[in-house]
């Protein structure tokens, strides 16, 4: 699994215009390429009367599936200029294109549909999806500002504290980051501070408030 990577978390949709033709972008987040096709047909159905619904996709953690297509556009002019802007995201999208009765040439239609997927992206939520792990740490009241200070440093978000005769805290850590924070918070308690790596999960920041979007990664 990749410790992190980009994706979409909300989808959205915006449009350009270039010599009166419209170039429509739709983006989804989809989990499988059924979900994709899916998509395609349903977006070629709401726009039944334009010319041309060229699509690109890229599904996997690492991008293992790419598609797109051309759609009765000159070849390499639409699908391909769509997948290089999302290549390196697991991102879905759909472009559908009216055309204005103005020919734009080959130069025009890659610029046209590389814009309009870069204004549906701009739309839409990208997230950084993060491998973590969930620590569970119990300390003192007298350690319990030394491991805020320890987080805070490594801009962690506690997700939950409990306070009873002692105080719970639970941390949402990059996996990559496990040994050396637990490191830190046992030197910077003298040991008085007990902590749990819980199951690995897929989270990220959204709105600025850390989210659980996977748990119990195998």
């Amino acid at each position: 699994m990749l410790p992190e990577y980009r994706t979409i978390y909300r989808g959205g949709e915006d449009e350009i215009v270039e010599k009166k033709s419209r170039f429509i972008a739709t983006v989804v987040p989809v989990n499988t390429e059924e979900e994709a096709l899916e998509f395609v047909e349903k977006t070629r159905k709401k726009y039944w009367d334009a010319r041309h619904n060229c699509f690109a996709y890229i599904i996997g953690e690492r991008g293992q599936l790419q598609r797109c297509s051309d759609d009765g556009e000159p070849n390499g002019t639409a699908g391909k200029p769509m997948l290089d802007v999302l290549l390196g995201n697991e991102l879905r999208n759909v472009v559908t294109r009216y055309f204005g009765g103005t020919l734009l040439g080959t130069g025009g239609l890659v610029r046209a549909y590389s814009g309009a997927v870069k204004a549906g992206l701009d739309a839409s939520v990208v997230i950084t999806k993060i491998l973590g792990v969930k620590l569970h740490i119990e300390t003192d009241y007298t350690t319990f500002g030394k491991i805020q200070y320890i987080l805070a440093q490594r801009e962690l978000k506690i997700l939950d504290t409990v306070y009873t005769d002692k105080v719970e805290l639970e941390v949402l850590i990059p996996k990559t980051d496990v040994d050396q924070v637990m490191h830190a918070i046992t030197e910077g308690t003298n040991a008085q501070a007990e902590m749990t790596a819980g199951e690995e999960c897929y989270y990220a920041e959204i709105d600025g408030v850390p989210t659980i979007l996977e748990e119990n990664i195998i």
